[in-house]
């Protein structure tokens, strides 16, 4: 307050109403930083810096998580404190609109998830779903498909339209994905998703039985039969594409693919114990009597 009053009243007038001796106030402008001070300064470039890297949307949590990776010794209540003093926090998931709708003249898959997303092992079981983005061109369409067991990203596709080519063209990225880094096509893998028209589709289901995985749908109009897949959505959504205004397709697709190379490589994930999705991976062949995929990178 001295500071900011002291040009147009001076420094002893307003430490006289301040009942505040002047030689108070010149003696702590002339101390030094205190050590807790520098370190917070310290602190506070190490915690922007990976705020920063992260696309702005990690909370105290995460930061902290990160920081510990990366060898710095510091307290969650400090960090969250610092962040809290540079107006730094985490995104919020917003609301999610409906891209499928389901097609009751053909069979349907049974559900052989029932709601329990967990997996031993990678390419146990996969979940896809669609999701969609606006731009100044028009509506576009992106489909996921995800490994339940380490959260990764393994394939996807964007399209403006929501056609079965959409999720086929995610799903074949996911089986070149895992044949490029050398892993045989995995026995008793499931693909799980909703009930839209898209994954009931002959051509979609046809192609799942080509190559031996068992096709899994959930109920119909019920979001919980492929919550995992959703929460996926409301991340991608919340992480990158509720940040800004999109103009074109392209510039949605090239976004798209530097944020999976982020979650996939660099992104900490909760629930795979604060590691990447691709860390987790590798942990899991290192640690375990499966051989690591001779291609991997």
């Amino acid at each position: 307050m001295v500071d900011h009053l002291r040009d147009r009243f001076g420094v002893e007038p307003v430490c006289r109403v301040l009942n505040l001796c002047p030689g108070t106030y010149y003696g702590r402008k002339r101390r030094p930083p205190s050590t807790r001070a520098q370190r917070d300064a310290v602190l506070s470039e190490q915690i922007k810096d990976v705020h920063q890297a992260n696309y702005g949307v990690y909370g105290s949590r995460r930061v902290h998580q990160q920081l510990r990776r990366q060898g710095v010794q510091v307290a969650r209540c400090t960090v969250e404190r610092l962040m809290r003093e540079h107006g730094l926090e985490g995104v919020r998931r917003g609301s999610r609109r409906r891209t499928t709708t389901p097609d009751e003249s053909v069979p349907r898959p049974p559900d052989l998830v029932n709601r329990r997303f967990a997996a031993d092992r990678p390419d146990r079981l996969w979940l896809a779903d669609i999701t969609y983005v606006r731009t100044w061109e028009g509506w576009v369409y992106v489909a996921f498909v995800l490994d339940a067991c380490s959260r990764r990203i393994v394939g996807w596709q964007l399209a403006d339209h929501l056609r079965t080519d959409l999720p086929l063209d995610a799903l074949e990225m996911a089986l070149w994905q895992r044949r490029r880094e050398g892993r045989p096509q995995a026995d008793g893998l499931i693909h799980h998703s909703d009930n839209g028209c898209q994954y009931t589709s002959f051509r979609y289901v046809a192609r799942l039985a080509d190559v031996g995985v068992m096709a899994s749908v959930g109920s119909v109009a019920d979001s919980y039969d492929n919550a995992m897949a959703e929460a996926l959505n409301g991340t991608f959504k919340a992480e990158l594409i509720h940040r800004r205004t999109w103009r074109t397709r392209d510039q949605v697709e090239y976004a798209i693919l530097e944020w999976i190379g982020w979650y996939n490589h660099r992104r900490l994930h909760s629930a795979i114990g604060d590691v990447p999705p691709a860390e987790y991976e590798a942990n899991h062949y290192r640690y375990t009597n499966t051989p690591a995929p001779t291609g991997a990178r």
